[in-house]
């Protein structure tokens, strides 16, 4: 397909010398690039289709990097990096050397702020713009930010945090509320008259006169201020922003970007924080898309010529895997309940909703009220049950010890996408939840396949109480480990004919290269016997005993080494008398690439080859 005025974008600025009867023009190639370009490589889709004509507005008025942008929460930046002269990396796309699907300042100075997990580009911007006037620089700041956003409490904490800042503008991304015909003409007229330069300087210099007139002047200024406020609340709602130190601007056309330019332009001009809101469509341009947008949030590469919804009928994975059992455990245990953040189909909930809707909870992006909601629950003898992604669980640390632990409530914590995560690259990794887990004395299983993830979430279900945490894998299981079954045991030992010194040993997905490590020894003489856990923390009981058996041993596993159940593994070992020799693969938490599973763990040397190498050359 061809491209005529995204060709004339090569590097940052190039947008600026558009004549602005081509900005539609531009903003339907970019469009289409992203159609075709996401659907080969994968990656995150509708939301990035629902803020081109937004972005190109921006870089219009904009002049970056002197200006900043920053998106909340990160993924619908590609139209941003396709301006600042990053189209060539769209083919790697979330690849090893290729670019990153959030923004990275290591790839352009166009680029603020690392930004992967929600409502936190508001917080940013604040210490951007804040920084701007401690330094005396020129340039606006930029947060934009999804209404799913506003779930989280951090943004309203930002908001909170915004005075005197008139560099600083806040883009409500609105792809959820509609706005009907009458509204929406007053709103438009409203925004024209309200972001024109002229009235920001008479309103000035309004106030500033009527407060000087003796005895009156400023309860004129507050009883003008009120009836504008009545008007508003009438109009559009606008009454909380402006309480926060906002001029409010909108609702105005998020597709429109001819006006968007317009507004943007005059904004240079402002006398305080400035929050603009917008309409958009998610999935815009992509039929199957503007249907079902929370589909094709983030998808796999699908046949542009064959277009289904390549989410709608997904392959079984432990998170559906998960879902689907606990939906059945939901119709037996009638005080069983389900709490996620904004992740009902990530984390296959959505079973649990259709099976049983009353007991589900979807908090939206807010993921220390989930766990202090569930918290509450348990105190009143409710069993909820909080699946969030690994990367996500951390937001919540504070409200796992304090809201949760302390009083030993009744919470399963479900983490989903333990462990190495492809594409998301740094921002996303599952890497840190044993860690924090374990640290406060929470029990984790890990499961390796679905059979033991069905075994042990029934268990924990049905007869452990307390806090406890059970996390699995992104995607399907391994056939290697689907054939071990599940022994419904706290962990494993496979070992092999002939007596062996050396023993490897890991948990979860990273089984898999353990299995493979110990035949690749095999096939170089050496006898090696594995350990799988599934009870990760607290080690089980008879598990140093028998570790201390062998000579060797090498740990492996897919989270940071720093803290993690190897470093505790070995303190154990010691303590109980062992002087073998002891190897520990973890994740090396600055260096993580966004690559496939297999890449990581070769990046990481947790691959079966570098393994069995750890043994050989150690020996």
């Amino acid at each position: 397909m061809k491209y005529p005025y995204l060709d004339k974008i090569q590097k940052n600025g190039d947008v600026k010398k558009l004549p602005q009867q081509e900005l539609p023009l531009l903003c339907e190639d970019i469009r289409n690039f992203l159609i075709e370009s996401v659907s080969s490589t994968g990656g995150h889709l509708s939301s990035n289709l629902g803020v081109v004509e937004l972005t190109v507005a921006l870089h219009r008025a904009l002049t970056l990097p002197q200006d900043k942008i920053l998106f909340d929460v990160g993924h619908q930046c590609y139209t941003h990096k396709l301006l600042t002269g990053r189209r060539e990396g769209f083919a790697h796309l979330r690849q090893v050397d290729g670019l990153s699907g959030f923004p990275s300042p290591q790839e352009s100075d166009c680029d603020t702020f690392i930004a992967g997990h929600g409502s936190t580009a508001l917080s940013t911007a604040i210490g951007v713009a804040r920084a701007k006037k401690l330094k005396k620089e020129p340039g606006k700041v930029v947060a934009i930010i999804g209404d799913g956003a506003f779930t989280g409490g951090m943004v309203y904490e930002g908001m909170n945090n915004v005075s005197n800042l008139n560099n600083l503008i806040v883009v409500l991304n609105d792809n959820k509320m509609s706005i009907s015909k009458n509204v929406g003409q007053m709103a438009n007229y409203l925004t024209k008259l309200r972001t024109d330069p002229k009235y920001f300087r008479v309103k000035a210099h309004m106030e500033t006169a009527l407060g000087c007139i003796p005895a009156v002047g400023t309860a004129l200024v507050e009883v003008l201020q009120e009836g504008k406020k009545i008007i508003r609340r009438g109009i559009y709602h606008s009454t909380m922003f402006e309480e926060m130190g906002f001029q409010y601007v909108g609702p105005v056309d998020g597709h429109d970007v001819t006006e968007l330019t317009r507004i943007f332009t005059n904004l240079q001009e402002q006398y305080s924080p400035v929050f603009l809101h917008i309409v958009t469509q998610k999935g815009k341009g992509l039929k199957p898309a503007e249907e079902n947008p929370g589909e094709f949030h983030s998808v796999s590469a699908f046949d542009l010529d064959h277009l289904t919804n390549p989410e709608m009928s997904p392959k079984d994975s432990f998170s559906n895997r998960f879902g689907n059992k606990l939906a059945a455990l939901g119709r037996e245990v009638p005080n069983l309940c389900a709490i996620t953040a904004a992740m009902k189909y990530g984390t296959g909930l959505n079973f649990f909703y259709r099976a049983i809707p009353e007991r589900f909870f979807d908090v939206g992006m807010a993921e220390e009220h989930a766990v202090t909601f569930a918290a509450g629950l348990a105190s009143q003898g409710m069993l909820p049950v909080v699946a969030i992604y690994s990367t996500f669980f951390q937001r919540a640390y504070d409200q796992m010890i304090h809201d949760v632990n302390l009083m030993h409530l009744d919470v399963l914590f479900a983490v989903d996408r333990a462990g190495l995560v492809p594409g998301d690259g740094e921002t996303h990794q599952g890497i840190y939840d044993t860690g924090y887990f374990s640290q406060i004395g929470i029990p984790v299983y890990s499961p390796c396949n679905y059979a033991e993830l069905e075994y042990w979430l029934e268990a924990l279900v049905k007869t452990m109480r307390g806090p406890r945490a059970i996390r699995y894998a992104r995607g399907e299981e391994k056939p290697a480990l689907a054939a071990l079954g599940c022994t419904g045991k706290p962990y494993d030992m496979l070992c092999g004919a002939d007596k062996a010194d050396t023993v490897l040993v890991s948990y979860g997905a990273e089984t898999e290269e353990i299995l493979a490590a110990a035949e690749l020894l095999r096939h170089q003489g050496m006898a090696a016997d594995c350990c799988k856990l599934v009870q990760v923390y607290p080690l089980p009981d008879g598990l140093c005993r028998q570790l201390s058996n062998y000579k060797t041993i090498l740990f492996a596993e897919e989270s940071v080494a720093t803290g993690g159940i190897g470093q505790q593994l070995c303190t154990a070992l010691q303590a109980a008398g062992w002087q073998g020799r002891f190897i520990l693969r973890g994740v090396d938490n600055t260096h993580l690439l966004h690559a496939t599973v297999p890449q990581l763990r070769r990046d990481q040397g947790l691959d079966a080859h570098t393994l069995a190498q750890d043994v050989l050359t150690r020996n």
